[in-house]
């Protein structure tokens, strides 16, 4: 574990949950784009809108870099989620941006890649969540296409899915992140958002999705 993760992972979970970035509702579970049915909605867009986080997890976010790849010539963001926190990041870096697509776009100049990213440069990849992965991973895919030495991705927050340690895995890309599902149950509870009686039901969703999802 790196130096003061701890400290960071719980303030980062309670910033999260203080504005409703994070959501949690065993009984009223939310339906993401993947159909995956969850009792935890993320929409850390909401970030932007607090200075005092927005600030913070871009400084964290700096310092993880500096730490965990040390000299980088470009940051990318995530589109859409990550496009703004990793703009600022590359701004406190002095660093170039580019952030990638989903897919290419269907007219124009068809790019994938907005701004100029070169072959042969090292890139960092900014990320708002991790949920399977996919998405984030296509990011990673895309920049490695163009020739970009990819060191890794941040993300301010991670389920912890094992499809998405295994998708990581498989396409050998490092993941840090500011904090995590354990931190954000572990602050949820402290700070009353969730009940003791609510712990199993939270801990089941994440070893099982799937099968959690069938049950409610």
């Amino acid at each position: 574990m790196r130096k003061d993760f701890t400290e960071t992972a719980l303030y980062t979970a309670e910033s999260l949950l203080q504005i409703k970035a994070i959501k949690l509702d065993n009984s009223n579970p939310f339906t993401w784009a993947s159909g995956i049915k969850s009792p935890i909605y993320c929409d850390n867009r909401r970030t932007l809108s607090y200075p005092k986080i927005r600030t913070y997890i871009r400084q964290e976010f700096v310092k993880l870099i500096a730490e965990e790849y040390g000299n980088v010539d470009l940051i990318a963001g995530v589109a859409t989620g990550a496009v703004a926190i990793g703009a600022l990041v590359a701004q406190e870096m002095g660093l170039p941006f580019v952030y990638v697509r989903s897919e290419k776009k269907g007219h124009g100049l068809e790019n994938q890649i907005e701004g100029v990213a070169e072959s042969g440069q090292s890139v960092v990849v900014v990320e708002d969540l991790i949920s399977t992965g996919k998405s984030s991973l296509h990011a990673v895919q895309a920049l490695r296409d163009a020739g970009c030495n990819v060191k890794g991705m941040v993300a301010i927050f991670t389920y912890g899915l094992s499809v998405a340690d295994e998708s990581f895995k498989a396409a050998n890309c490092s993941l840090h992140t500011l904090t995590n599902y354990d931190f954000l149950i572990r602050k949820a509870l402290e700070q009353n958002f969730i009940k003791d009686s609510e712990m199993k039901s939270l801990m089941e969703w994440r070893e099982n999705p799937n099968e959690w999802g069938q049950n409610v």
